[in-house]
């Protein structure tokens, strides 16, 4: 627990939120409208709950998604609640993605898709929302539609979801150089449950601009190396870390490493329907379980900020906050 002066300190914060799955930003009140049964919050709030491995994760993360996510009229409707719920923690940025399997597997229009969330963005908040494709997902019947995807202009990127144990494919790393050539943004999931060797052949193979997670990094100093050399930022979500990968705690969680080596760190929430967690709870946690100081938590927001995908002149009003509220 921190006291109510570094709570309220922790809610004033301009934040950004560069690291959301709008399926798993499923609002719980959604859900219990399809699933009556959901009469309380999933098992998997409590804090000190650890799913078994990915696969245990990922099956309740679907059942509970799929249950809503049947139209983009219900993306558009859960995008409206999700996005009300950050301006109300002050947060000022987001970046979501959705998952291509809606497209291959229950056959919706990932542009429409793609339409409803943009139009579910309120005033005041900047969004960018990112296509999330699996290890294995460009078969025959996706390849068309993910090259079709790279021309919609208000796609912000794409994200290589999925687990990660399931063997790079040869289409990824030359779709990955299409998106950048198309001016698209390129992120990649690694280091969350394969180690600092497959954060580093990310880095190699892909080439993405932004790691998803990447805290295994810390494991390979020469990987860490290369994250700074590169400029690379790791957007980690330290609860849904906390609650998925083995031997990992808050109290233990390598966040504090990675800051303190001078790696680029976010903060979010990840998939906040599995993880019960807000973007306020997640800056709470790492000042209670790892000790970050106000001006180490306003950094942190700064690395969200200079990330972000905004011209320079529109973040700068946020940063100058940031630096009025450490004294800066």
């Amino acid at each position: 627990m921190i006291g109510s002066s570094l709570q309220a300190f922790i809610q004033a914060l301009p934040k950004t939120e560069t690291h959301l799955h709008i399926e798993g930003a499923l609002p719980l009140e959604l859900l219990q409208r399809v699933r009556p049964e959901f009469t309380q919050s999933p098992a998997s709030w409590a804090s000190d709950f650890k799913f078994r491995d990915f696969d245990h994760f990922e099956q309740e993360l679907l059942a509970m998604a799929f249950s809503w996510f049947t139209s983009p009229e219900r993306y558009h409707e859960a995008a409206k609640l999700v996005f009300a719920r950050h301006v109300a923690q002050n947060v000022k940025y987001v970046e979501t993605s959705f998952a291509s399997g809606v497209i291959e597997f229950l056959g919706l229009d990932g542009h429409e898709i793609l339409a409803a969330i943009r139009a579910a963005v309120p005033v005041g908040l900047e969004v960018r929302v990112f296509l999330g494709i699996h290890h294995n997902g460009a078969g025959p019947k996706m390849l068309p539609v993910l090259e079709e995807a790279l021309s919609w202009p208000d796609l912000a990127g794409i994200d290589l979801h999925g687990t990660e144990s399931f063997a790079l494919e040869p289409w990824t790393a030359e779709y990955w150089a299409a998106a950048r050539q198309a001016g698209k943004y390129t992120k990649a999931h690694a280091g969350e449950f394969m180690g600092a060797d497959f954060v580093r052949r990310i880095l190699d193979e892909l080439q993405p601009q932004r790691i998803q997670h990447g805290v295994r990094a810390i494991e390979d100093s020469g990987v860490v190396a290369e994250i700074k050399r590169r400029g690379i930022t790791l957007d980690v979500c330290p609860i849904s870390n906390h609650k998925l990968m083995p031997g990992v705690t808050l109290a233990t969680h390598p966040i504090r490493e990675l800051f303190d080596a001078g790696v680029k760190v976010t903060v979010s929430t990840d998939d906040p329907i599995s993880f019960g967690s807000t973007l306020v709870e997640e800056y709470a946690a790492l000042a209670g379980q790892r000790g970050f100081t106000r001006q180490e938590l306003a950094q942190l927001a700064r690395y969200g900020f200079e990330a972000a995908l905004m011209p320079e002149a529109q973040k700068q009003p946020w940063l100058e906050e940031l630096d009025r509220m450490i004294g800066g």
